[in-house]
């Protein structure tokens, strides 16, 4: 499709939608670092972050992330004001946590945005969402292993204590949900080019009209996965964060900007495998993404990319990840320090929270509860083989 086929009238409200780990991050950055150049060509990026969360929290009812202080209503109604005094210029709204709302909450954002309102749906193949999305609900507190959450997300029908998953990954159903508020003409779903990082850039550009080197990727986001062993480090922290009846309000701190964030920095070992989906999962994943593309190519909604892909079934990389995989001390390490660290241990408002904790104590009961869940994990993979 044209650029000039996909460029929205002036003061169109581009509303994005998600979902997450759909190119959201990549896409935010670069239109924070070019708020000032975006005004300059007549499009308005509203607030002063990477995204409005907590006007989309409020106005979707979505509770907070672990940690967070509960959003005010308050906060949508204020951004619904910017957005209506931009005028004629084009606005650009980006949330993933926009898949999260109910049909209730799409016309309340389609209703408060004005009669303009276009959406757009970024989409990948479920099988590369899975291993992202579990991550990413560990670092919101969650402690089920990938393995035990793949069997019940991708049971029939599903069982799960994450069901907004497929609020959000139902794809099909979401763009339904939207299209029917705003009408299919007023639907974009891009589907990511995996092996071009730029597409998505370069298609939001084209509806917005704007020329090329305006939207560019950001400069020192660094959004890397984590691996099996940092994946399980943060599990088996929050199954010690649960067990310890510590305050959620404390998890922020310590767990999301701490010990997430310290492992994110550090640059992974050679032998330190990435969060890997079993073959019988990739076919369940690329059974449903089948068929949710042929739905969505019913729904009369624009398409950009290739829907197929949706339904592709992904080369599989070594092996399946094991719940029971062995910790690194190292990343250990220095996940715990990260905690101390945004918790403030020098000054001694740790002790508020981690009063029973000392580094070496976590590692011992860390790798304790390791060797407990790989023997489990073992047995249940035999058991599986065997048809116990």
């Amino acid at each position: 499709m044209a650029a000039d086929d996909l460029q929205l009238e002036a003061g169109a409200r581009l509303v994005h939608i998600g979902p997450h780990k759909t190119g959201t991050t990549a896409l935010q950055g670069a239109f924070r670092a070019a708020r000032e150049r975006l005004a300059a060509e007549g499009v308005f990026y509203p607030g002063k972050g990477r995204q409005p969360l907590w006007s989309i929290l409020a106005v979707t009812r979505q509770p907070a992330l672990v940690g967070d202080p509960s959003p005010d209503m308050a906060y949508w109604d204020n951004l619904a004001r910017s957005i209506a005094a931009a005028g004629d210029q084009r606005v650009v709204l980006s949330s993933e946590f926009l898949a999260g709302a109910d049909d209730v909450a799409v016309r309340r954002v389609i209703g408060d945005l004005g009669p303009r309102v276009h959406v757009a749906v970024t989409l990948r193949p479920l099988a590369k969402i899975l291993p992202s999305q579990w991550q990413q609900y560990m670092q919101n507190g969650y402690t089920m292993p990938y393995l035990d959450w793949l069997e019940g997300i991708l049971s029939e029908p599903p069982r799960t204590p994450t069901p907004g998953f497929w609020r959000r990954h139902r794809h099909d159903q979401l763009i339904a949900r939207w299209a029917a508020a705003a009408g299919p003409e007023n639907v974009t779903v891009i589907v990511v080019e995996e092996s071009d990082r730029l597409m998505l850039l370069r298609t939001f550009a084209a509806m917005l009209g704007l020329p090329d080197g305006v939207l560019v990727p950001e400069d020192g986001i660094a959004n890397r996965s984590l691996t099996q062993a940092e994946a399980e480090v943060v599990r088996r922290l929050n199954e010690e964060f649960k067990r310890r009846d510590w305050p959620g309000r404390s998890y922020a701190r310590f767990m999301r900007n701490g010990a997430v964030e310290r492992l994110k920095s550090r640059r992974p070992g050679p032998d330190e495998a990435p969060i890997t989906t079993p073959v019988w999962a990739l076919k369940r994943a690329a059974g449903i993404g089948a068929e949710m593309a042929g739905n969505i190519s019913a729904l009369g909604v624009r398409v950009v990319g290739d829907l197929s892909t949706l339904g592709a079934e992904p080369a599989q990389d070594g092996v399946a990840a094991e719940d029971g995989a062995l910790l690194p001390a190292e990343a250990a390490a220095a996940a715990i320090i990260g905690a101390f660290q945004a918790g403030g241990v020098a000054g001694l408002k740790t002790s508020e929270v981690l009063r029973e904790v000392d580094a070496r104590s976590m590692t011992r009961a860390l790798a304790q509860r390791g060797r407990q869940r790989m023997r489990r994990t073992m047995r249940f993979q035999v058991d599986r083989v065997q048809g116990k």
